[in-house]
């Protein structure tokens, strides 16, 4: 069974979180080089997304049964990565949000992987801290998360701003 849930997310220092509900959620020694390059930054149990804007995101948040057909065609910037979430709760926040408050969704305990899809990242760029006012310059994120074993990190594709780009 899929669900999906739709929220607006301020992404505060660029960044919103997605995590074990009983992690703490610390990403502090993972916003590496090649995390900020590549929008995405990993510890075991929780993941930064690297947003182009630092207001108000459009989040899907959908809970999957098994990995999803790949349509990266139709989005920006698409990673994926795996997740340890240890009693399957997962909650996704922006990164200064109140964590107790945070959107919670029942998941697989154990390994996840979590694909993280992004769209509009020129407008919302453009827009800047006027993005967030309207949905045609709002930042899309799409995340899916499904059941899988651990495995590394994967660019599937890579938008960039000029400037910010590592060598895949």
């Amino acid at each position: 069974m899929t669900t999906t849930t739709e929220l607006t997310l301020f992404a505060d220092y660029f960044q919103i979180h997605v995590s074990d509900a009983d992690s703490d959620g610390d990403l502090s020694d993972a916003w590496t080089d090649r995390a900020v390059a590549d929008h995405l930054a990993v510890a075991q149990d929780a993941l930064g997304i690297g947003t182009t804007v630092n207001v108000n995101v459009s989040v899907t948040v959908g809970v999957l049964p098994q990995e999803p057909s790949d349509d990266s065609s139709e989005f920006d910037h698409v990673v994926e990565a795996s997740l340890h979430v240890s009693l399957g709760h997962l909650k996704v926040l922006g990164c200064t949000d109140y964590a107790p408050d945070a959107a919670t969704f029942e998941v697989p305990p154990g390994w996840n992987r979590v694909r993280v899809a992004r769209s509009n990242l020129a407008r919302a760029a453009q827009a800047d801290t006027d993005s967030g006012e309207s949905p045609e310059t709002m930042e899309k994120i799409r995340i899916e998360v499904w059941p899988a074993p651990e495995t590394p990190v994967k660019i599937i594709k890579r938008w960039s701003q000029s400037g910010d780009e590592l060598d895949a």
